[in-house]
């Protein structure tokens, strides 16, 4: 698909993942073992892409210092930053100028999706589109905008989220567009695609297009989400490259696991982290240098780098950000965040809230 761009758009705060991106832009929090947004770019190279748009604006510098010119990962990626929030549709206005191939493949820079990306971009032409884009069913989609389509395909509304949906089909965040159709967008003001762009298309005549995801599917956007995504990656639940052995752990360089702790369900230990005697770390994520004590039970958790897990300790559903202390024996959990740098000291049994 070297006819085709990719624009990744990675510009949020990310503020439901504080504090773990108060400092570092969520797609490029370590998510098993590398940036998150890695997973995204390599799965653009193995399709065939080659020439990849980033639509920066939050610490937009982090994302060129690892990512470079692109060449370490099989393609040639361009920056290019948002002074001033500019909404979806306003970020894909935002790139234009760097686009070279009348298909564009647009991608939110928080989404991991599944689906075949050639096949896509292969039924997209093929019914002559002015936009696909990626149907995702989900269980329950009254937290999601619905989109309906008819026997064809053939997308008949956009429809925020409502207390009675009438499809289980959300907006999976990935699409293709026609060249024209991004340069039609509103220049230098904020534009929703979901709000804006997609509803006037409809309205106009043109053929936008729903195309059924049959694979995995997961937004990154909440710790929760975050922790399972990174726990499916490392189990080979979801597809990447960037994970070319799947197991049950994942143990980056120099981390060192006593032999009678337990580290399962996909967990990740960074690296340089050490992990007790007898202590546990199940369905989790610890960042470089962490410390888990003797005796600790960390499960659905979070470790920030540098961050000393004390003797003891049980932390179940929590977020550590880096370089926290944990005192000996405390528990936190159900949804607990603790600011980086903070110290708890031992004695408390804390409930969800910041700290």
């Amino acid at each position: 698909m070297s006819d085709v761009d990719a624009v990744i758009l990675v510009g949020g705060l990310g503020t439901r993942l504080r504090p773990l991106t108060l400092s570092t832009p969520k797609p490029m929090l370590p998510t098993a073992g590398v940036p998150f947004l890695t997973h995204v770019v390599t799965r653009l190279q193995a399709a065939g892409v080659t020439h990849v748009v980033l639509g920066t604006s939050y610490r937009a510098e982090v994302f060129e210092e690892h990512f470079g010119d692109g060449s370490r990962f099989g393609v040639e990626l361009e920056y290019v930053v948002e002074t001033e929030p500019l909404g979806t549709g306003g970020g894909i206005r935002n790139v234009a100028g760097h686009l070279r191939a009348d298909t564009v493949l647009i991608l939110n820079g928080d989404n991991l999706i599944g689906c075949d990306l050639r096949r896509f971009v292969d039924t997209h032409r093929e019914h002559d589109a002015d936009v696909s884009l990626v149907l995702h069913r989900v269980p329950d989609p009254r937290a999601y905008g619905c989109v309906p389509t008819d026997a064809s395909g053939r997308v008949t509304a956009f429809l925020e989220k409502h207390p009675h949906p009438v499809t289980d089909q959300i907006n999976a965040g990935l699409y293709a567009f026609r060249r024209e159709v991004v340069d039609a967008i509103p220049e230098g003001r904020v534009v929703s695609v979901e709000r804006e762009t997609f509803p006037a298309l409809l309205s106009a005549g043109a053929l936008v297009r729903g195309v059924l995801n049959d694979g995995y599917w997961r937004d990154f956007g909440t710790p929760r989400d975050f922790v399972d995504g990174s726990c499916d990656l490392v189990r080979g639940v979801a597809p990447s490259p960037a994970v070319p052995s799947p197991g049950e752990r994942l143990l980056l360089p120099g981390a060192v696991v006593d032999a009678t702790a337990s580290v399962i369900g996909g967990a990740t230990i960074g690296r340089d982290s050490v992990v007790g005697a007898d202590s546990t770390v199940e369905r989790s994520v610890v960042f470089d240098g962490a410390r888990i004590g003797a005796g600790a039970v960390v499960r659905d958790c979070v470790v920030g780098a540098g961050t000393v897990v004390g003797a003891g300790a049980i932390l179940d559903g929590v977020v550590l950000g880096d370089r926290v202390t944990i005192a000996d024996g405390e528990k936190l959990r159900d949804g607990a965040r603790v600011w980086p740098g903070a110290t708890v000291p031992g004695g408390d049994v804390r409930y969800p809230g910041d700290l």
